[in-house]
């Protein structure tokens, strides 16, 4: 355990405990740090992040509650044309040439033009790619018979086919217009689409997932797939942008009853399987950085922060009971004031206690009218003036627990060097010498061993190079030549991406805003609720809370499913080239993105994160394997008994690593943070006892604290003792003390211009086919110029005399105008 962590509680015991202190000496402090280490143990949220939840959990979050009745129906068309084929035999006694006969069986039966018969059979498929879960006795057997019919399924061709009915449903105008004309839409709108989906979403999820006792050639038949899935194959594009043109079209009202929610699933899990999850990421760095002769990273940042801890433990029972005494106490007399070195020797005991909702909703702007001196409500309950004990009991050495060291290195870039060494010259010398960072002539000792330290941390990052090889090739077109662009995955994509990169992040944000928990219903909003909402509305009160939760629950998974899918989108962008990763995120802030995330932060997060949103017994594989209990009203309020909800606390880590992606190293962005008054709303989510949650928010509130003014940040110590200890450092930065607030102007659009002016430039020298046409060389040679070929249409002699006629003799030549000029 570091001391840092052991700090707080410890304090706390001398505070209650100073008499005690004073009588034993040496040996009780020892004793009480041991306690408070103890004490310490109190769990945080057990939260494992990663690319997805559990296997189970995935593929349970495809199906709405509305379709359970549907596995039935898929078993029974199975069975139908099965019983016919393998004479009273089940599925699993049949040999591995039998089981492939009838796959084959199954995909000619796809090509008939019957829609209905077509529909009964892609069922039969969706059968075989559930586990074929009537003949098995327990879910492990569901999820083993899904596997090994999955890769079956891959290796006889059936995704092809799927793909191919697919693009017929999304191109089927009648009805698309029919469920335009309609007043209200419902799972029966969808049901084709929703079985092909189905399909393809088990088959991805089920392939993308490795296990140690995968057969070499289902392993072989992975790496197939992944490459079949990032390669230009359908029409000359990814998969990933046929389902991105679905989500267009959705959000566009012309085609209302697509199955968003599995569109959307479909879609996040075919980029994670293609471009590679965030452990594949970090080793694509660590690659790249090798490539580019770059000195490799100081820590794996995934270790650092799965390592870390949350900031403050549950208070326990006694802690709350003297609590509230303090502040009943309180509230007969004022609290005296206490000094900063108080503050500073005996830390709060929660950290991030943020229960005063006028704080949370205070103006950061207003909070400069308070009194000086004056200590904040959040922390009079806690900073009472404590007895001090006798300085022989209390030496230095074990006063303070000194943090062991921080969690990352600090870094610094070449431009802060080069400011650093601007300033230390303008002072001591009076002139600067630009971007020299070697020549320290004329500067005081002790500047040189500052820019000693600071070399000594000097981190270039990937997208630095980037830009610096950018900057070159738009200087020097001809004498570096042509750039050699590696075909990756990331690469594909963001040339298919781009010609309507604005349409799909307005369309993702539009699902993002219409499945917030905070979004009010309109009239004018999407309606994304149409593959949950049954035919036949619920009439009994038990129906209806199923519902609900059905409802909650759908919007839930498409939040998840939108964050993690823009988290991806932006991280291998900004790996695969910076500029990619710009051009996306300036979209995304164009249209809206940090309001927005700030607006599904401003809710009860602790009540969004602990949502039961969810029936346990009617999850699949269950619902399928075991007998249905009897719902009750009681039973569905209870929901399931875990401590949290994976998928939300997973979301709500992903939006705020989208946010410190959007405003990092942006003047003009994080300000905007400032206007939006997002602080308090940041504090709120620091309730959350998850360290890597934390972490985000930390950073979050680091950019902004020296714009919200000095009373905020004398207000809120506690946040800022978590950001030193939390957060990595930047060596010459002043987030912590910076008192020209004013030096910088806001100008939002010049910052934003002449990025964009620079993604263009990118964009044009590596994607433009005319490029470099007013530098293209003319050949003024008349004998080489018409000596040759010219490839003519097949039919041009035909014409040709007619053509010669008309264009030629039949046009008179002023030779004199043409001699006067010359």
């Amino acid at each position: 355990m570091q001391a840092e962590d052991m700090e707080v509680p410890l304090l706390n015991n001398l505070n209650d405990n100073g008499d005690r202190l004073r009588s034993k000496g040496k040996d009780v402090f020892k004793d009480q740090q041991k306690e408070s280490e103890s004490s310490m143990e109190s769990p945080n949220l057990e939260f494992d992040y990663g690319d997805t939840d559990t296997l189970t959990a995935e593929l349970s979050e495809l199906y709405s509650y509305t379709e359970e009745p549907e596995f039935a129906l898929n078993r029974d068309y199975f069975e139908e044309d099965f019983r016919s084929h393998a004479r009273g035999r089940r599925w699993i006694d049949l040999s591995a040439d039998e089981q492939r006969a009838y796959v084959m069986r199954l995909l000619n039966a796809l090509e008939v033009t019957d829609r209905d018969k077509r529909l009964k059979v892609a069922r039969a498929i969706l059968y075989l790619a559930q586990g074929v879960f009537d003949e098995c006795d327990a879910e492990v057997d569901v999820l083993r018979w899904s596997r090994h019919n999955v890769f079956l399924l891959y290796d006889m061709g059936i995704f092809t086919a799927l793909l191919e009915l697919l693009s017929m449903e999304i191109d089927n105008n009648q009805a698309c217009s029919s469920a335009v004309r309609k007043p209200a839409i419902s799972l029966a709108d969808s049901t084709e689409l929703r079985v092909l989906l189905s399909i393809m979403y088990l088959m991805v999820e089920t392939i993308r997932v490795q296990t140690e006792d995968d057969r070499p050639e289902w392993r072989a038949a992975r790496e197939a797939f992944k490459n079949e899935l990032g390669a230009p194959l359908y029409n000359g594009e990814p998969f990933a942008l046929l389902l991105f043109s679905m989500v267009t079209k959705f959000c566009s009202m012309n085609a209302p009853h697509f199955p968003m929610k599995k569109v959307l699933l479909l879609l996040w899990k075919t980029i994670l399987f293609t471009l590679g999850g965030f452990e594949e990421l970090q080793e694509m760095k660590v690659r790249g950085r090798e490539r580019l002769n770059l000195p490799p990273l100081p820590e794996d940042s995934i270790k650092v922060v799965r390592a870390m801890r949350a900031a403050s433990p549950p208070a326990s029972a006694m802690e709350l009971i003297e609590q509230q005494q303090q502040q009943k106490r309180g509230r007969r007399s004022r609290r005296p004031l206490v000094k900063q070195d108080s503050l500073d020797t005996y830390n709060e005991r929660d950290p991030f206690k943020n229960d005063d909702a006028r704080d949370e909703e205070e103006d950061p702007e207003d909070a400069d009218s308070g009194i000086e001196g004056e200590v904040d409500p959040l922390d009079r309950d806690v900073i009472i003036q404590p007895p001090p004990p006798p300085p022989p009991l209390r030496p230095p050495t074990e006063r303070v627990n000194f943090p062991k060291g921080l969690p990352w290195a600090p870094k610094v870039r070449e431009k802060d060097i080069e400011h650093f060494l601007e300033t230390s010259r303008n002072k001591f010398i009076g002139f600067t010498l630009g971007n020299d960072t070697e020549t320290l002539v004329g500067l005081p000792r002790p500047i040189h061993e500052s820019v000693k330290t600071l070399k000594q941390h000097k981190y270039v990052s990937i997208a630095e190079v980037q830009m610096k090889r950018e900057e070159e090739r738009q200087q020097c077109p001809f004498s570096l030549g042509e750039e050699e662009v590696e075909e990756t995955p990331a690469e594909v994509l963001y040339l298919g991406m781009l010609p309507n990169l604005s349409q799909y992040v307005i369309a993702l944000l539009k699902l993002l805003l219409a499945a917030a928990p905070t979004s009010k219903a309109k009239t004018d909003s999407i309606n994304i609720l149409a593959d949950v909402l049954p035919e036949e509305m619920p009439i009994t009160v038990l129906q209806s809370m199923k519902l609900g939760i059905d409802v909650n629950r759908h919007k839930e998974i498409i939040v998840k499913a939108i964050s993690a899918l823009l988290l991806l989108l932006l991280k291998h962008f900004k790996l695969n080239h910076i500029y990619q990763f710009e051009i996306v995120s300036q979209h995304l802030v164009f249209a809206n993105c940090i309001p927005l995330i700030l607006k599904f932060f401003n809710q009860n997060i602790m009540s969004y994160i602990s949502a039961k949103n969810s029936i346990c017994v009617l999850d699949f594989p269950h619902c399928a394997v075991h007998e249905m209990p009897e719902l009750t009203a009681e039973s569905l309020e209870a929901g399931d008994s875990n401590q949290f909800c994976w998928r939300n606390l997973f979301s709500c880590i992903n939006l705020l690593r989208t946010l410190n992606k959007l405003t990092k190293w942006k003047h003009s962005r994080t300000m905007m943070l400032v206007v939006f008054k997002s602080a308090p709303i940041l504090k709120r989510a620091l309730k959350v006892k998850q360290a890597m949650m934390q972490l985000y928010v930390l950073k979050l509130l680091k950019i902004q604290t020296k714009y919200l003014g000095r009373q905020w940040r004398k207000s809120n110590m506690k946040t800022m003792s978590a950001i030193y200890q939390k957060v990595r450092h930047r060596l010459n930065d002043d987030w912590a003390y910076g008192n020209d607030i004013d030096a910088r102007p806001w100008d939002f659009q010049a910052e934003e211009c002449a990025l964009r002016e620079s993604i263009e430039k990118f964009n044009s020298r590596r994607y433009d086919k005319n490029k470099n046409g007013e530098f293209a060389p003319v050949d003024n040679c008349l004998q080489s110029v018409m000596g040759q070929r010219v490839d003519l249409p097949e039919d041009f002699h035909y014409s040709y005399e007619m053509w010669l006629e008309r264009e030629v003799f039949s046009q008179p030549i002023e030779w004199e105008g043409l001699l006067q000029e010359q």
